[in-house]
């Protein structure tokens, strides 16, 4: 590269970095506390580890619950907060169900009828709609429907995970799409990356499980 065309990239680093956003982007990353640190590496593992079918995910998601629970409490994100004791409950769940359905050889990914996303739907917005007032009424949260649609969402994609449900990745898809701007809001610009990277690998381990679910059905 010549010297012309660093002094261009340089100019043009410069350029974006002068943008208001990205400089508030930059200040957060550098006032990320460790336990947000903690939470997003254990994060991004549990659910690699998850799209590849890895046991290992659900003792690594304990260590990013924890982490998260403080993080969004002191963040007044109280739906994701209470959140967090549900997803540690199902960890214990998964853990002991994967273990169990290993042990017997039964099918590893299942499958729901279309029939089936109309419960999912109606729950979710029942569940956004009750939590959304909740946190409205009782709570100093700005974003209280935001928040308890996510909150919502996360509730039926954690438990289909820990039922090896395929469409559960589907769930993630659309709520980790929600979080990112939710949290760049709230000032975690490392989870909100951390969830943007959630998405992609939602993503891999659809069509990971799908041809699982494939294989296993002829």
């Amino acid at each position: 590269m010549t010297p012309e065309n660093k002094s261009g990239w340089l100019h043009l680093t410069m350029l974006l970095l002068d943008i208001p956003f990205y400089q508030s982007i930059l200040t957060q990353f550098q006032h990320t506390s460790w336990l947000e640190w903690t939470g997003t590496i254990s994060g991004f593992i549990c659910i690699y580890l998850a799209a590849k079918e890895n046991i290992w995910s659900w003792p690594v998601s304990i260590i990013s619950v924890l982490a998260y629970s403080i993080v969004f409490y002191e963040s007044k994100l109280y739906g994701d907060t209470v959140l967090q004791f549900y997803f540690l409950a199902t960890a214990i769940y998964g853990w002991y169900f994967w273990l169990k359905k290993k042990s017997t050889n039964d099918k590893p990914v299942e499958s729901i009828a279309a029939a089936q996303w109309l419960y999912i739907v109606a729950g979710v917005l029942v569940l956004t709609i009750l939590l959304g007032l909740f946190l409205k009424t009782y709570t100093d949260t700005d974003v209280p429907y935001i928040d308890g649609f996510c909150t919502a969402m996360s509730f039926a994609a954690q438990l289909m995970l820990s039922r090896k449900i395929l469409q559960n990745w589907i769930l993630w898809i659309i709520v980790d799409l929600c979080y990112v701007p939710l949290y760049i809001h709230k000032h975690l610009s490392l989870t909100a990356v951390l969830y943007f990277v959630l998405i992609i690998l939602a993503f891999i381990g659809y069509l990971d499980w799908r041809k699982t679910y494939r294989e296993q059905s002829h």
